[in-house]
């Protein structure tokens, strides 16, 4: 099966999510991360693949995709992260681990939207920052800026083409599909 499809019969999963189909790119990554436990339904009946991501939201999924590891110390650096948050071990562990910074210094902002640069670099910094092995031409990926050598690793490691019309869309939201897959 490759997104629901096999590719021997005519065979087709079904999610059960209402918006999720087989033949999505995203269907196998949903079924995937549902069934590992990084994320969850927006309902109990959908998914909501093209909503937007907030920041702890995806924070909160590398987490778990990590097995939900206790941050080494309680230092909470951020006002607007508060310890009955469902997001607080994230947000400290990936602190702790390199990922984020925050949006300031003394915040995080777990309500704002990833963008697909913030992402795409959320990703790389969670495995450890590797080497580029691949080099990308999207138009709006400025050489030296903080998001270019996670763009190249991600397209070295097959993980994005961008959007398909030359651009990574670096200001753009990283939608719940986006993000699982």
């Amino acid at each position: 099966y490759v997104n629901g499809e096999c590719s021997r019969c005519d065979a087709t999963l079904t999610s059960k999510f209402e918006d999720v189909k087989a033949g999505d790119f995203f269907f196998d990554p949903v079924e995937w991360a549902v069934e590992k436990g990084i994320t969850n339904g927006a309902t109990a009946t959908t998914f909501n693949p093209n909503g937007e991501l907030q920041r702890a939201q995806f924070v909160t999924m590398l987490w778990r995709a990590a097995g939900k590891p206790e941050p080494v110390s309680g230092n909470n650096p951020f006002t607007d992260v508060k310890e009955t948050d469902f997001f607080y071990k994230a947000v400290l562990w990936a602190v702790e681990k390199g990922i984020t910074n925050g949006a300031t210094a003394t915040t995080f902002d777990p309500h704002g939207i990833t963008n697909r640069a913030q992402a795409v670099t959320f990703l790389w910094r969670y495995f450890d920052e590797p080497v580029a092995t691949g080099t990308n031409s999207f138009r709006d990926v400025e050489a030296g800026k903080w998001y270019e050598a996670p763009i190249n690793w991600a397209v070295g490691e097959g993980i994005t083409n961008g959007m398909g019309d030359g651009s990574f869309g670096i200001n753009g939201s990283c939608n719940r599909a986006q993000a699982v897959t």
